[in-house]
């Protein structure tokens, strides 16, 4: 990564997400992000190439992933743009088993020579692995589907939109929150095309075509009376979508309590950067918090980032296992409590599921990168450990005949592995509107927006701030707050869960580059949820705590 670039997201308060991406590839002219390099028929041809070499010479199985990956960033500060950023990785990535191991290879020589050189690589690799493995790999089986094909369904191809339209779009949103109180704004897109082709030995020829996009901003407010300044995080969430995404239709807003507009699956980002100046403003008169025990109020763009880290992380089987203890951590769930089939994750009202499918979301994809079809199961059912997240060779120790699909890697140039799927929280089934719940409240905090957070090495004791506190007292909302946190463990946390509202309230939020393994890699995962009630949760004032 460039310096200048690493300046521009650190700017944005997301350089230490991006510490972990690779290089994105080779600079090139936006012209080029909608060149085709190799057809389908051509794709095939090659992938046959390296399963052809890695049969011959000796291996029992082989997959391999000719990607194309491609990248378009637009950074801008007030009224000016910081950069623009269009790469393009393109290369071939194949992993086989010999002698019961695995091995893996890369090159970026798209040929018929440079795909065999690699695999032969490949196959010795697995061979000298193979002397010191104690058990052979056991793959679940999966189906070869043929020659298959699927494709995000998007309305405007994000990298077919000028740079002269995005730009302006931004720096709209620039100068509208600077009217309205903003000392400084940076803004960001963020466009990713995965132009994925995978083949395998057990007859599947699978193209796939994935778009993501992320818009997001950081607006400051400064008081130079009296020395303070605040800042307001775009209310956007990543999303599996083109550029329809950003067209901020009026039918995909939600007014939330507070007078906050909430986006469902399109956002306005002139109209969140005007609301966001005007409520930075506010937060420099709110009151401290008064510490103590509240029912917390978690709107979806805030609940999301606690299902990632107290959910979707402590269930990924890798983890379980403490194949991550040396990086990541390990979990608390671990497979003791699952095997009892009555350990309390959450209360009865708690049904959390894994779904590669999701329309819209960031992990939807057809297809893993093991060629396995995606699908939806569930997590935790009416409040039990009922699963986990498992790939062809970890499902077997869960008792499962099949892979659930949710194998990934960021790149060709990497090796998949178990990667988090979407992890939602279903809604609730009567119907239930948050301006409903607070009502229902006494004594409460309504919380939007992620912030910083904390969450020990095994998932279970943790910290979470957020973006916006709003008191509720007697069923009203009262004023803005400062300084909230709220710390619980996992299932103290989730079994305290008393109310959800129904599925008209239900959004995504998601995560753009989540970071997992050694060498680390990122990959881009959603979470669904309506808004939430947590009742009796320990309320920290983080001010009083420096």
């Amino acid at each position: 990564m460039k310096r200048r670039e690493f300046i521009h997201l650190a700017g944005l308060g997301t350089g230490a997400m991006m510490l972990s991406v690779p290089l994105l590839g080779n600079d090139i002219h936006p012209e080029m992000l909608l060149a085709n390099p190799l057809d389908v028929a051509q794709k095939k041809v090659l992938a046959d190439v390296a399963l052809n070499t890695a049969r011959s010479n000796g291996a029992s199985y082989a997959d391999v992933r000719i990607g194309r990956y491609l990248n378009q960033f637009i950074f801008t500060r007030e009224n000016k743009v910081q950069n623009t950023t269009n790469t393009e990785s393109f290369g071939v990535g194949i992993r086989v088993i010999a002698n019961g191991t695995w091995g893996f290879a890369s090159t970026n020589d798209v040929s018929t020579e440079g795909i065999q050189k690699a695999t032969l690589t490949a196959v010795a690799i697995a061979k000298a692995n193979a002397k010191i493995q104690k058990e052979p790999v056991d793959l679940v089986p999966v189906k070869g589907y043929g020659d298959v094909s699927w494709k995000t369904p998007i309305e405007r191809n994000a990298m077919e939109v000028p740079i002269s339209e995005k730009v302006d779009m931004l720096l709209n949103a620039n100068s509208e929150a600077m009217k309205n109180g903003a000392n400084y704004i940076n803004t960001a897109l963020f466009m990713v095309n995965e132009q994925k082709y995978f083949a395998s030995t057990e007859g599947s020829y699978i193209d796939q075509d994935i778009h993501r996009i992320w818009p997001t901003f950081t607006v400051t407010v400064i008081d130079p009376t009296a020395g303070k300044f605040k800042t307001r995080q775009a209310l956007s969430a990543p999303m599996g979508m083109g550029f329809e995404y950003m067209d901020g239709r009026a039918s995909s807003k939600l007014q939330s309590p507070g007078g906050l507009i909430a986006y469902t699956n399109h956002y306005d980002i002139v109209e969140d950067a005007t609301v966001a100046a005007l409520q930075a403003k506010e937060m420099l008169t709110a009151k401290s918090v008064e510490p103590g025990k509240y029912d917390l109020i978690l709107d979806p763009n805030h609940l999301g980032l606690t299902i990632h880290e107290s959910v979707g992380h402590p269930l990924e089987l890798d983890r379980v296992l403490g194949y991550e203890a040396n990086y990541a951590g390990t979990s608390f769930a671990t497979l003791d409590k699952w095997k009892t089939k009555n350990f309390k994750y959450g209360s009865d009202i708690v049904n959390i599921f894994a779904d590669k499918t999701q329309e819209g979301s960031l992990g939807a994809v057809g297809f893993d990168d093991e060629g396995v079809k995606t699908k939806r199961w569930d997590l935790i059912k009416d409040g039990v450990l009922v699963n986990y997240q498992a790939i062809r060779d970890q499902a077997k120790i869960i008792d499962e005949t099949e892979s659930h699909g949710c194998c990934y890697a960021q790149s060709w140039n990497d090796v998949q592995f178990q990667r988090m799927p979407n992890v939602s929280l279903a809604p609730g089934k009567e119907k239930y509107s948050a301006m409903d719940m607070i009502k229902d409240v006494e004594n409460g905090i309504y919380i939007v927006g992620r912030g910083s957070y904390s969450i020990d090495q095994q998932r279970y004791n943790f910290q979470f701030g957020g973006t916006l506190f709003y008191e509720v007292k007697n069923g009203k909302i009262t004023g803005m707050l400062n300084d909230v946190a709220y710390q619980s463990n996992t299932q103290e946390f989730w079994n305290s869960c008393v109310k959800i509202c129904d599925q008209s309230d239900y959004r995504l939020f998601g995560s753009f580059f989540d970071g997992k393994g050694q060498p680390s890699q990122v990959s881009a995962v959603s979470h669904g949820s309506a808004t939430t009630r947590f009742n009796g949760v320990n309320v920290i004032n983080t001010g009083r705590n420096i």
